[in-house]
């Protein structure tokens, strides 16, 4: 039988469970029963830790500090069991296990024990100071600041959780956990490699391909040398291309053109799409398929070989371009997308083809294009009626 004891008239207990050598307490206040280890193997000592730990939740009870109900864990372990089967074949199970990881690694060591009641907008707000200021860097000391991007995620999540927890009925209303201060960043653009610099990125490839300075590396350069070739062709995203398999690639001509082009099928985190490429893509392919000899169900690319790309970026000094934005293999997608803007492409084709939106090219890409000036549109004149000669303006003036 559990050793069992009362204090403060019966609404402090301790006990000791019998496969345990330390001393609980519990008690019930604020519409929930609270319970703590003591730690303690004397019972002595344990009376003395839980008749603090007793008038402490009193004190916290009477400043209305303490708050009752579900927690936040409570309602974490909830919206992961909902947002699994829900979202099952429309998300990733990468993107799932990301938001696990958000989960499991800030929000709860931060919000996991408190009750739902507790997250205040205050409170969101001092897990924003926790997250900028809680991680040193060894050698400088000096924060190890989360990008804006980073912390945005986890507040979505957090969103999220709180979503799930109103619709079970254990928190009334949501928190308003919105920046008060910064409302919106600054908008870059994506990192691209302009006509000049792509040109040197696929030459110093195709050196490479050609002359690779170990004999063992030859297909792997050959690999990635057609790697960039395609993806500046077909403007797929790198997760995109890790998941392409042969079946889904077919070698057209097309209707419109005459010309030769791929057709592909996207499996990415929007689901099944399609592209078509530029007739520049259909060489590389060919070149990858003769290569390898592949079955319908190997992968054209498979993992990507990051490091070979990166150093080959660093030799031509353009891993960073000039606003310290670094490129990475997304950088191609993002120049696929800028050289059919500066050619003139339709923007909403663009978009169709590589699955995003009208406003998300025109947010990150078209705003830093000078091709999608019109000077005839902008620099347009009228005539101010019924004027005299000698009172209409002159003409503007070169210097």
């Amino acid at each position: 039988m559990p050793e069992h004891h009362e204090m403060m008239g019966g609404k402090l207990h301790i006990y000791r469970r019998e496969n345990s050598s330390y001393w609980q307490c519990s008690t019930y206040l604020a519409g929930k029963n609270w319970r703590v280890s003591t730690m303690e193997e004397s019972l002595s000592h344990a009376k003395d830790f839980a008749e603090d730990w007793y008038l402490g939740l009193k004190v916290k009870d009477r400043l209305g500090e303490l708050k009752g109900g579900k927690t936040f864990r409570l309602a974490a372990d909830r919206f992961l069991v909902e947002y699994e089967v829900i979202t099952f074949g429309e998300r990733s199970p990468k993107y799932v296990e990301g938001v696990r990881d958000r989960l499991r690694v800030h929000l709860l060591p931060f919000f996991g024990d408190k009750a739902l009641s507790e997250i205040t907008p205050g409170l969101v707000q001092d897990y924003r100071i926790h997250r900028v200021t809680s991680r040193k860097d060894k050698k400088t000391g000096e924060p190890l600041r989360p990008s804006r991007s980073t912390l945005q995620q986890e507040l979505v999540v957090l969103r999220q959780v709180l979503k799930t927890a109103n619709r079970q009925g254990w928190l009334p209303y949501l928190p308003d956990i919105s920046a008060p201060y910064k409302m919106s960043g600054k908008i870059t653009h994506r990192a691209w490699f302009s006509p000049e610099e792509y040109k040197q990125l696929y030459q110093a490839t195709r050196k490479r391909a050609q002359s690779p300075k170990n004999p063992r590396w030859k297909m792997a350069c050959e690999n990635l040398h057609d790697y960039v070739l395609f993806m500046a062709n077909t403007g797929l995203r790198p997760d995109e291309a890790a998941r392409l398999e042969f079946r889904d690639v077919a070698i057209v001509t097309d209707e419109a053109t005459s010309e030769r082009i791929l057709e592909i099928e996207v499996r990415g985190k929007r689901g099944v799409g399609y592209c078509k490429s530029m007739t520049g893509a259909v060489m590389p392919f060919e070149r990858l398929r003769k290569r390898k000899k592949p079955l319908p169900k190997d992968r054209v690319f498979g993992k990507t070989q990051r490091d070979l790309f990166n150093i080959i970026l660093n030799e031509l000094e353009l891993k960073v371009d000039r606003d310290g934005n670094r490129r990475t293999a997304y950088s191609l997608r993002h120049t696929y997308i800028c050289l059919r803007l500066m050619e003139g492409a339709d923007i909403y084709q663009i978009a169709k083809n590589c699955r995003t939106s009208v406003e998300m090219i025109e947010k990150y890409y078209a705003s830093h294009i000078k091709n999608t000036l019109d000077a005839a549109a902008i620099n347009v004149r009228k005539n101010k009626p019924n004027l005299s000669k000698t009172e209409q303006s002159s003409p503007i003036e070169e210097d």
